[in-house]
């Protein structure tokens, strides 16, 4: 049986997180679920993997339990396919936010900012303006290890290490973003939401939000205008544009993306190193070249 794999997230005030986290849990474990599911006040964000009619039944049981308050009534999931389950074990989380900004006053659930559909956006970039003759510029909100991995043609990229960064780094670079049509994007949308509300509060026009990110594009548009593979944070690591695990790992010592190609190093151990990491990647040998010529 092909294991169905959940993500979904959703804004909204939840003040009961630690009187549900237990029963969650305990759902998840009924239904042999594995995965990560973080609750936090300003709410829910979660990936979960199963057999497909135990993962329908924990859908069915977030959109209608009594235990939510109808708070996720309408929530939507994303949803792929694989072999083999992405999780070794399930976890259920209290976090103070579900994705880490550092900027409470910003709160979706009080008001989104615009989004823009994956078939408009595809015609947007087929184009190279909007429906308002603005030209487009496409801006990753994700870390920068996630953007080495694929990203949109000509997408902004301000490496950024921690999702923290964002507010900062987009103070520094607004001459980039003036008088042009700005559309965030991030894995599944999360950080893109925030990211427009913040670039909209602090007088960026014309922003808008990629709805349900780059794994939303992928499942009604394809991979046009992207190039590469989305990251993942699961044991898939990445998937391709039909939405597939691709050979991409993480190394098991410092979590660096590993390609195919990079595989194929001879700095590369399964489980101990990459060429990222290497010793001999520090000390220059020959392990370093050839680990450059593969």
């Amino acid at each position: 049986m092909r294991i169905l794999n959940l993500s979904s997230y959703q804004f909204a005030t939840l003040e009961k997180t630690a009187e549900w986290r237990p029963l969650v849990l305990a759902r998840c474990n009924e239904l042999d679920l594995r995965g990560t599911i973080l609750l936090a006040p300003e709410g829910i964000n979660l990936f979960v993997a199963g057999d497909e009619p135990n993962v329908r039944a924990f859908m069915e049981f977030v959109r209608t339990d009594p235990l939510f308050e109808g708070k996720f009534a309408t929530l939507q999931f994303k949803e792929s396919f694989s072999e083999d389950r992405p999780f070794n074990r399930m976890l259920v989380r209290l976090k103070r936010e579900i994705i880490t900004m550092k900027k409470p006053a910003i709160r979706p659930e009080e008001g989104r900012a615009p989004s823009v559909a994956p078939v408009v956006l595809k015609e947007w970039l087929d184009r190279g303006f909007d429906d308002a003759g603005r030209p487009v510029v496409m801006l990753d909100t994700r870390n920068d290890f996630e953007i080495d991995v694929g990203t949109f043609d000509k997408a902004l990229d301000y490496r950024l290490t921690k999702f923290s960064e964002f507010p900062g780094v987009i103070e520094a670079n607004r001459a980039d973003l003036e008088g042009k049509t700005v559309v965030s994007f991030c894995t599944g949308g999360i950080r893109c939401e925030k990211a427009a509300i913040h670039m909209k509060e602090v007088g960026i026009e014309n922003v808008y939000q990629l709805e349900g990110g780059i794994l939303k594009y992928f499942e009604e548009v394809g991979g046009a205008h992207y190039n590469g593979d989305c990251f993942v944070f699961d044991q898939r690591t990445a998937l391709n544009p039909q939405l597939e695990p691709t050979d991409t790992v993480q190394c098991f010592a410092c979590r660096a993306v590993v390609t195919a190609a990079e595989q194929a190093s001879p700095l590369y151990e399964v489980g101990k190193s990459c060429p990222a990491c290497h010793p001999a990647r520090e000390q220059g040998t020959d392990a370093t070249t050839a680990a450059h010529a593969a």
